[in-house]
């Protein structure tokens, strides 16, 4: 019995100390409060909806600020996710999302999607044949976009729907907007240089190095692949067994991942020092090993990332040869 009492004891003792810490912390508690304020902010303007539904113009503007206002609350925890505690970010992650699903039932409730229907026009005697034809084509319901096209801009530099191939990118002399990487399988990216968003989908067995991120690296579905990348933001969704060597300003987020393993940034290319120098990544955190699991909420580790061993990790990486890719930029 009293060595139960003492484990108790103990257990309340790091609890108070935990609260303590955090209550000190001004910064984390400046920020959950902006995120609760957001919150009560969005929540309120959800209940408001119902008031405007008979204004279709109106209430499609007010979505769309709402939309707007959930962007913002999720970003404003993106950007501070390594000044907060782990269970904090995971929690916020979660009010987003639900704050994601009010809105989508909101919009089809009072924004219903129109049925699709064939319509019927009567024929007329002067219509030219041509006009004839456009009356009666059946108009097909619009597809909805592939999500690699909703990643970044169409027209963004990058590699898509590549196999078995080398292919390399060298910025050395100026940094690059957006690029993208997407539907790869047994390829490899070497990335030289600085590039402000990265954009990854649809990749198999595929390995992708890159120098610095300014922004943020956004990863759609991976099987199988290894990825070495250095950025102040990092979200992956959909991954599955597939390594990580990552440098990162703020916790790595993942979504729907499972067997993906995570290990310090291994890469280097000549002039990768100053590299990471100009974009503020040249120290190194320790948050690759800080993972927020969005599916996650126990206070536990999460079964679906891990720390890959050491006696496992392909060492540094040196991409400084160019020479023998099969397709270069």
């Amino acid at each position: 019995m009293e060595e139960k009492q003492k484990k108790h004891l103990a257990m309340l003792e790091r609890l108070s100390k935990r609260t303590q810490i955090r209550s000190q912390n001004p910064e984390s508690s400046s920020i959950l409060s902006r995120f609760s304020h957001l919150k009560t902010s969005i929540e309120s303007q959800l209940a408001q909806s119902q008031s405007i539904s008979s204004d279709p113009s109106n209430l499609k503007l007010h979505i769309n600020q709402i939309s707007q206002s959930i962007s913002d609350l999720e970003k404003l925890v993106a950007e501070n996710s390594y000044s907060l505690p782990s269970y904090d970010v995971r929690t916020s992650l979660k009010t987003v999302s639900d704050l994601k699903h009010s809105l989508d039932d909101l919009t089809s409730q009072l924004l219903p999607k129109k049925k699709f229907s064939f319509k019927n026009k009567p024929p007329t005697t002067t219509t030219k044949k041509d006009d004839k034809d456009k009356d009666c084509a059946i108009p097909l319901p619009k597809q909805p976009p592939q999500l690699s096209t909703l990643l970044a801009p169409r027209d963004s530099p990058g590699f898509r729907n590549k196999t078995g191939e080398l292919l390399i990118a060298d910025f050395s002399d100026s940094e690059v907007g957006e690029f993208t990487v997407s539907d790869l399988d047994s390829c490899q990216v070497r990335i030289i240089g600085s590039v402000r968003a990265l954009f990854v989908h649809g990749l198999k067995n595929s390995r992708v190095y890159v120098g610095p991120v300014t922004g943020s690296v956004l990863i759609e579905e991976a099987v199988g692949c290894v990825f070495a990348l250095a950025s102040h933001q990092i979200r992956i969704h959909g991954a599955k067994r597939s390594d990580f060597y990552l440098r990162v300003r703020s916790r790595p987020i993942i979504e729907d991942c499972s067997g993906v393993r995570f290990a310090p940034y291994c890469l280097r290319y000549e002039g990768i020092e100053e590299d990471l120098r100009g974009t503020g990544l040249d120290a190194e955190t320790g948050n690759w090993s800080n993972v927020d699991d969005f599916r996650w909420l126990r206070a536990v580790q999460s079964p679906n990332w891990s720390v890959l061993p050491e006696n496992e990790r392909v060492g540094t990486v040196e991409i400084s040869d160019l020479k023998n890719g099969d397709e270069e930029i």
